[in-house]
């Protein structure tokens, strides 16, 4: 869904009808890490929705909020530290400003860093002057003893400026207020480049005025042409119909312009630096009139972060703290899913009972109660309550300001695999789902390292492979009982996903020395200071916005996997069901691979949805024709140690859970993402051959050494 927003130009604000208005539109901006988020929640509570920006993959959130007998929207950018594009997300917040932007931009600052906050500032203010800056985390800066004049601030930058501690709900009227009593300005504080780059300016600004017709800035777009920032010039040509590099009345004195410049030092390379140094110096300039008071830093901080940060300390923290999610999740999701799979139970008994009592033929009702209930009774019932723990744990820490410490303790590990370190936090995304990981990748400025990322993916088991593997290292490798059982379990998993991190840096540099060449990137990696998460939000944010989302779309998957899994298992060929005759086909490859033709089939039917694949084995098992899934674990170890199970099976079977094929949902998100159908296939292949790989070896080695 496209969010479509009214144009920013000067004669646009001025026309857009401010005074007396029942509608308006603010786009809000700024680095990530300032309370943007929080900003915008604090404004519009609910009132919310996502969608696409438009011909971008940038996912987005708009909200509304009513104000003085007015109703407001407020448009929720992405996080940028510069309208100079160097990612999806940055491209997105440069077109909405400059091209599909608002009545008003609403940029948020964090107090404590503002000097390079404005950086981002006062590009928006080369854009438009219809500006409000609202300085946030002001209680933190003055921790730190960091004190910001706000009147002098406005004053030079010449439009409102509003101070925010929005975590605290400290300056959200104010906000509101300077909204509805905004005014359409003409000229706000720009920034000057020197007497040489001005006048080549002037020039083409006096020219693009009247082409432009203020649709867009001209001096912003003057800036773009003698930059060459051929990124916007495209969208100005897609969005507008104006190509304006190649427009007669502008491409001669453009390059008129450029061999000036040229001529008194300065290339395009040259050019765009002395416009970088430009801004810097003029935030530098700006804060030091501004701003006073120490730069001090939290020891309590300091003292984390070299513990967190080391090598040393910082990777076994790490695991503990993974160890720590994965025992909590294993040991409070078995009641509640036992809880609900027997009121399934009771559900589909209900449910066979009506539509016997209605006539219906017995073979539908077997397909709709033994094949699509009973398996979608398994799936939710399997994934609700551990999604329900991890995810609201997930985001404490992500809320907390961790995840970008693993970033960090990475980072070096990924550069050597000739990846980017920021591929950590896309992967911990994929824990939770491996499409969400997919989509994350956009935070990747480099398209190599990109599909990298993209196609490593898979290898992070995402919460629809978590049943697979707790099952069997239940089963089959850990024997004690109680709380030790439920942490040797937890330790087990953990070791399961360092495969998994292993296994993404090998690919990550097979990938990198083959199929995509190139020398890692070094990317800024920001550690933005522990906050307190604020319990309430993570837990409506983590349930509604993840839980429930992957959970909906597990189970859309998964009823038709389930008929699709009772049919083969019902459908007969020369005496023999198609299930059975897969199974048999496969048989050798699986034995080769350490596992059987059964777990072959049945990963390769999960393809639809992961959840399915233990309802697939104990169906090909039992063969019955039916899955019976409340069988509970002593009678599942009992079928699988009957049809040859050992620990080198549920070893292999645990390590290709990981090491495998994604699902149908991530590939069609690469597809999505990429464009390419040669990098969705690779995506499916690459991993399962890496994983197939492994398992090959483990079952050599069990051979020759248990033989």
């Amino acid at each position: 869904m496209g969010l479509t927003l009214r144009s920013v130009g000067r004669r646009a604000a001025a026309d857009s009808g401010f005074e007396g208005a029942a509608f308006r539109t603010a786009a809000l901006a700024g680095n990530p890490n300032v309370g943007k988020s929080t900003v915008f929640n604090g404004l519009t509570g609910l009132h919310q929705h996502t969608g696409n920006w438009s011909g971008k993959t940038v996912l987005s959130a708009a909200g509304t909020y009513q104000y003085g007998g007015r109703t407001y929207r407020l448009v929720d950018i992405p996080g940028a530290y510069s309208l100079r594009a160097g990612s999806a997300e940055e491209e997105a917040a440069r077109d909405a400003i400059a091209l599909g932007g608002a009545d008003l931009v609403i940029t948020v600052c964090d107090a404590g860093a503002l000097e390079r906050n404005l950086n981002l500032t006062l590009q928006i203010l080369e854009v438009t002057p219809n500006v409000i800056v609202a300085v946030n985390l002001l209680d933190e800066a003055e921790k730190r003893g960091i004190r910001v004049d706000l009147e002098a601030l406005s004053r030079r930058l010449g439009v409102p400026v509003v101070g925010m501690a929005a975590r605290r709900g400290r300056g959200l009227e104010d906000l509101r207020r300077a909204v509805a009593d905004f005014t359409p300005r003409e000229y706000a504080y720009t920034v000057k480049y020197g007497e040489t780059i001005e006048r080549e300016l002037n020039g083409l600004e006096l020219r693009l005025e009247n082409l432009l017709d203020g649709r867009i800035n001209p001096r912003f777009a003057a800036l773009k042409l003698l930059e060459g920032d051929g990124g916007l010039l495209a969208a100005v040509k897609a969005s507008l119909g104006l190509d304006l590099a190649e427009h007669p009345e502008i491409k001669p004195l453009l390059e008129a312009s450029l061999s000036r410049l040229e001529a008194s030092g300065l290339d395009r390379a040259g050019l765009r630096d002395e416009l970088i140094a430009g801004i810097y110096r003029s935030a530098g300039s700006i804060c030091r009139e501004c701003v006073s008071g120490g730069q001090t830093y939290d020891q309590r901080q300091l003292r984390l972060d070299r513990l967190l940060t080391r090598p040393l300390t910082g990777i076994p923290v790490m695991l503990c703290l993974m160890a720590l999610i994965f025992f909590i999740t294993l040991k409070g999701a078995n009641a509640p899913s036992d809880w609900l799979y027997a009121l399934f139970e009771k559900l589909g008994d209900a449910m066979s009972r009506g539509l016997l009592a209605l006539g219906a033929p017995g073979w539908l009702h077997d397909a709709l109660i033994l094949g699509v209930w009973r398996v979608l009774s398994y799936v939710v019932s399997v994934m609700l309550p551990p999604m329900a723990i991890f995810f609201p744990m997930f985001t404490l820490l992500e809320d907390l300001g961790y995840l970008p410490r693993v970033a960090f303790d990475l980072d070096s590990s990924f550069r050597r695999s000739g990846a980017c370190g920021k591929q950590c936090l896309t992967m911990a995304m994929g824990l939770g789902c491996n499409a969400a990981g997919v989509v994350g990748c956009r935070i990747i400025d480099s398209r190599r390292e990109r599909l990298i990322a993209t196609v490593t993916n898979s290898l992070m088991p995402c919460n629809g492979r978590f049943p697979i593997l707790i099952s069997l290292i239940t089963i089959f490798m850990v024997g004690a009982g109680g709380l030790l059982r439920s942490a040797l379990a937890a330790g087990v998993l953990t070791l399961f996903i360092v495969a998994g991190v292993a296994a993404t840096l090998l690919l990550s540099r097979f990938l990198s020395r083959t199929l995509l060449k190139g020398d890692a990137s070094s990317p800024t990696l920001e550690l933005p200071p522990f906050r307190a998460p604020k319990v309430g939000e993570v837990l409506v944010r983590s349930l509604l916005d993840r839980t429930l989302f992957v959970l909906g779309r597990a189970a859309a998957v998964a009823a038709p996997a389930g008929l699709l899994i009772w049919l083969t298992a019902n459908v007969y060929i020369g005496g023999q069901s198609v299930l059975s005759l897969v199974t048999g086909f496969l048989d050798p490859v699986g034995c080769f691979l350490g596992m059987d033709g059964v777990i072959l089939t049945a990963f390769l039917l999960g393809l639809p949805a992961n959840e399915t694949v233990i309802p697939i084995i104990i169906m090909a098992y039992s063969a019955s024709g039916a899955f019976s899934g409340g069988a509970g674990t002593a009678a599942l170890r009992e079928l699988l140690t009957a049809n040859g199970w050992t620990l080198t099976t549920a070893i292999c079977t645990c390590l290709f859970t990981v090491m495998h094929w994604p699902c149908t949902t991530t590939l069609l998100t690469v597809k999505k993402e990429t464009g390419s159908l040669k990098w969705t296939v690779l995506s499916a292949l690459l991993p399962a051959a890496l994983g197939a790989a492994v398992c090959a070896l483990i079952a050599a080695l069990s051979h020759l050494f248990c033989a």
